[in-house]
Parts: structure tokens; C-alpha cells; sequence
């Protein structure tokens, strides 16, 4: 290789741990070139590496068959087990960026990839399902539940199955959701900053005043899993009544309420009651804690807007922990400011990760990252259902006929069923279903 000139070397150099990472799988040997220029498609290499950005990955079982990209560190390690024990080679990517590009994640496919595990911040559309399509990739999953960020269709369409990771995240969604109802209800982050600021010098009667929540109603705006979860939560620890919008009746909840509320009666307490609300209006006007767990689709679209926030009552509290976009964010801050009373929890926004303007001023709100999902055992669940998802479809795997029913797969004492736990395009796709 002395023939060859140094810039030529950097860029051979660079070719080469393309190549060792899978980047690059249809090589020659340029060793056996004569000329640097003599090897196959060489001007077209060098063009494309001058604009490459390297991507920065970590390797675990680099002989493994299968090449499985994962485009962000996900916490624990057995789901990168369970793909290294079924001969996969695993790529983590480790570049200190929050999102990842569409120009990231096609470096990290290359020309060879069996499948992804990617994030909801990253825009799975056209462009990056046809080029793992053409890089002989069959698989791609959320490490999440919700794939408002995957273009269904374009995966349909390159026969890719989409993943997602249900059931997993119920309880703890549902937890953080009683936590912003609790920590708006009390003013606990007023009264955290009011502390760390040196400006507590003693006791006084208006100091923080907040709401009580025994005895008062907590409304629920989509009574699904997480809805149904919040809502016991809210009756259970703080012996409130429950309203509820739905468009399918909760039976189950209703018969807890019932259940519970006897419990209290034969104790000598007030029992509980339940109400399934006509209207989303009448959730609004009557409760004093709303919580908001709909699905966003075009209907839920800025379902609490200006004017619904006008018949809520001046003192409520209102909490979101299901998608952004269903609160006109704007309509909202406005809101706030004439209504200082008025409280808001929220773990998700409209635009996110930015929020709109004036609404980290406002004292009455207690805003957190997207954290709803946030505990140990649910993120290391995801990650392993996740790596599952792609794992399946890879292996050729029936799908899990109830994505809701999970702890098989998340027995850390056994080997997970040979099904791909959750594929939303199953049906589209004709993939096979398993027997439970």
C-alpha cells in the first residue's frame, strides 16, 4: 500500500472500519488492488465517505448473524442477551445526540441490517423503511407504546413490521399521573423552590395553601388500562369520586367503585360513587381532578381547548400523561395566567421537547420531561419487548395474540415465548398469530 497516497490511506483507513462495523458489506479487497483508483467504484466511495459523519456505536457479539441496530443505549442488559443468545450481532448507538437525524439512523442501517429498535423522537417514514427494506431488513420497533412517529403505511409497503411495547407501562403511567394530580393539588414544586430559595421564615396560615382531595371527584377522559389504573389509585388512596368519559363502558371499574365504596359504608365511612358522564363536558364541569388518557387521533386533537377550559372549575386540576397535542398547549398558558388557581400537570407537550412560550413561567404548573415511563422495571421491560419484537419477525416467530399480557416475556427466571410480542401491522403483514 506505500503506492498510495496519504489522503488516499485516510479514506481507505476510513472504508475499513465502515467495513468492519457492517456498514459496508460488499467489499473488495483492496489490498490486492494496484492502485488506489483501481478499486471497484473507488471515486464514488471517496465522495460518499467526504460527506460521511462517522456514527459512534458499541459492539456486542460482532460474529453474531443477524445485524441488529439499536439506535439509543436502552437500560438493562437482557435484552441485549436475549439477542446475542440467538446469534445476533448488536449495535448500540452511542452518539451524544438527543434525536437522531434521518441521516443518522440510514448510516446506521448501512447496506446490511436485519432490523431496528428505535425510538418515538425519530421519524420512521418513507426514507428510512425503504432503505432498511434494501439493506434486507424484515423488522423495526418502538421502544414504546405509542408509533404516532411511524408512517404505517410506508412500512406496510416495504414489508416491515412495526413493533411497539403495550402493558408494561400501565401502572407506571398511571403513577406518574397521580403524582402531577398530587403535586399540583398540594403545590409541592411552589413550595420546593420557595424553600431552596432561602425565603421560608416561618410558619403562616396562607403559606402554599392547595387542595384537598379526599371526598372530591377525580374525572377520567379515556377509562382504558391506564385511565382504569389512575382512577383506582385516586379512589383507593384518596377516597375520591369518580366520574369518567369513555366511549365503551368500563365495567370492571365500575364494579371496583361499587366494591370499594361497600367496603368503606361497612367500615363507617362515606362510600364512594361512581358516574359515567354523557359528555366529556360534564366530566369537565364536575370534577375537581381531571386526568386526560385518550388516544390522539384527528377527534382528540386539541380536545381541551379554550373554550372546554372555560367550563372547568376555576380551582381544578388538570393532568396529561397520554400525548401532547390533545391540550391547545397556547390555549393553556392563557389560561393560567388569568386563572391562578387553576393547576396543571403535564409530562408531555404539544411541540415537543419544547413548550410553548410562557408556560415555564407559570407558577401553577408542574412540567416533566416525558417521564411517565420513567421507572426501572417498565423501561427495562420495554427494552426487552422491544428487542423481542425484532427478534421474532428475524426468527420468522407467530405474533403474541394478547400484547397486553406480557409477563412471560418478562420473566427474568425463564426464556421468553418464541412469539414477537407486539407487531401493529401484523394483520396488514398476514403474519401469523400464536396460540396463548
Amino acid at each position: 500500500m506505500d503506492f498510495v497516497k496519504k489522503e488516499d490511506k485516510r479514506l481507505i483507513a476510513k472504508y475499513e472500519d465502515l467495513i468492519s462495523r457492517s456498514y459496508i458489506v460488499h467489499k473488495p479487497n483492496i489490498y490486492e488492488c494496484h492502485s488506489a483508483t483501481s478499486i471497484p467504484n473507488f471515486q464514488l466511495i471517496k465522495s460518499q465517505l467526504e460527506m460521511a459523519k462517522p456514527i459512534s456505536i458499541e459492539v456486542w457479539n460482532p460474529s453474531g448473524k443477524y445485524r441488529v441496530v439499536s439506535t439509543k443505549s436502552m437500560p438493562g442488559t437482557r435484552w441485549i442477551r436475549l439477542l446475542t443468545d440467538q446469534d445476533c450481532r448488536v449495535e448500540i448507538c452511542t452518539e451524544k445526540k438527543t434525536i437522531l437525524s434521518v441521516d443518522d439512523i440510514l448510516a446506521l442501517i448501512g447496506d446490511r441490517c436485519d432490523g431496528v429498535i428505535g425510538q418515538l423522537t425519530e421519524d420512521w417514514g418513507e426514507v428510512l423503511f425503504s432503505a432498511l427494506k434494501r439493506a434486507g431488513g424484515t423488522a423495526f420497533s418502538n421502544m414504546a407504546v405509542g408509533y404516532n412517529n411511524v408512517d404505517i403505511n410506508a412500512a406496510n409497503k416495504h414489508g416491515v413490521a412495526v413493533g411497539n411495547t403495550p402493558g408494561v407501562l400501565t401502572e407506571t403511567t398511571a403513577e406518574l399521573a397521580a403524582s402531577l394530580s398530587l403535586a399540583a393539588a398540594r403545590r409541592i414544586v411552589e413550595a420546593d423552590q420557595f424553600m431552596r430559595a432561602g425565603l421560608y421564615d416561618g410558619w403562616l396560615p396562607h403559606l402554599f395553601v392547595g387542595n384537598l382531595l379526599k371526598g372530591q371527584t377525580v374525572g377520567v377522559i379515556g377509562a382504558g388500562r391506564i385511565g382504569s389504573a389512575y382512577a383506582r389509585m385516586m379512589i383507593e388512596g384518596f377516597k375520591m369520586n369518580l366520574i369518567y368519559y369513555d366511549l365503551y363502558q368500563s365495567t370492571r371499574l365500575e364494579k371496583f367503585v361499587t366494591a370499594y365504596g361497600q367496603f368503606l359504608q361497612a367500615n363507617g365511612e362515606q362510600p364512594v360513587t361512581w358516574k359515567r358522564a354523557a359528555t366529556m363536558e360534564d366530566v369537565l364541569r364536575e370534577a375537581d381532578v381531571i386526568s386526560l388518557h385518550p388516544v390522539l387521533d384527528k377527534t382528540t386533537y386539541h380536545l381541551i381547548n379554550k373554550d372546554r377550559l372555560a367550563i372547568m372549575k376555576k380551582e381544578a386540576v388538570l393532568v396529561n400523561a397520554s400525548r401532547g397535542p390533545v391540550i391547545d398547549e397556547a390555549a393553556l398558558v392563557e389560561h393560567l395566567k388569568v386563572n391562578p388557581m387553576f393547576r396543571v400537570g403535564l409530562d408531555v407537550f404539544e411541540d415537543e421537547p419544547f413548550m410553548k412560550p410562557g408556560l415555564a413561567e407559570q407558577k401553577n404548573a408542574v412540567v416533566v420531561p416525558h417521564i411517565a415511563s420513567a421507572s426501572k422495571w417498565t423501561r427495562e421491560g420495554m427494552a426487552t419487548l422491544a428487542a423481542l419484537n425484532v427478534l421474532g419477525k428475524i426468527k420468522g416467530y407467530p405474533v403474541w395474540a394478547d400484547a397486553n399480557r406480557i409477563e412471560p416475556f418478562l420473566n427474568d427466571n425463564s426464556e421468553p415465548p418464541a412469539a414477537c410480542p407486539s407487531i401493529v401491522n401484523a394483520k396488514q403483514l398476514g403474519l401469523p398469530i400464536a396460540k396463548l
